[in-house]
């Protein structure tokens, strides 16, 4: 048997323990001195996995984060080659108004161009600090990949309106005329 230490000699020969409690007080030390993993080290091991699983999580939605700020980049910036090699040239002298936000701007356009822009065959297209008419094919491009960079279509707009107006608003409008060479 293993040499008992000094304080158990001492409780033996007081006969405060007996010497079956003693054999088994050294059973369990040695098993704790000899065991793979005290339960210590074990809930040490579970809060260092479980450390290092919200470590992977956070980096894993950092890097999603970041692919998505790179996928939005990119989709920009095809949205602004579209632009750049589909803009239809502009000439003309006669002022086109429209808003933008809460500012109304004004592009130089011929007559050709603005019933082309009334009808929604041309769409209006910001591009950094200017605007560019763009052909509706463009625009759809130009939407898919950013669509705040498309500021007027009235295709769009005559088919929400006309889901939005009813027959009693037709009938009532219909009693005013508006003149043909009115111009905003």
């Amino acid at each position: 048997m293993a040499k008992a230490n000094p304080l158990q000699e001492q409780l033996l020969k007081a006969g405060l323990v007996k010497k079956s409690k003693v054999a088994e007080v050294a059973r369990e030390q040695n098993k704790a001195r000899h065991a793979k993993a005290p339960a210590e080290r074990n809930e040490i091991q579970v809060e260092a996995e479980r450390a290092r699983a919200d470590k992977a999580e956070r980096d894993r939605a950092i890097e999603a984060e970041r692919k998505a700020q790179a996928r939005a980049a990119e989709l920009r910036a095809q949205a602004r080659q579209i632009i750049q090699d589909r803009k239809v040239p502009r000439s003309g002298e006669s002022e086109y108004r429209f808003t933008e936000g809460n500012t109304i701007r004004t592009l130089l356009i011929n007559d050709d161009l603005r019933k082309k822009l009334s009808s929604g065959a041309l769409v209006i297209a910001r591009i950094d600090d200017r605007f560019e008419l763009l052909p509706r094919a463009a625009a759809d491009k130009v939407r898919e990949r950013d669509p705040g960079m498309i500021v007027l279509d009235h295709g769009l707009e005559a088919g929400a309106q006309a889901d939005a107006a009813t027959s009693e608003d037709d009938a009532y409008y219909a009693q005013f005329k508006v003149p043909d060479d009115l111009i905003w």
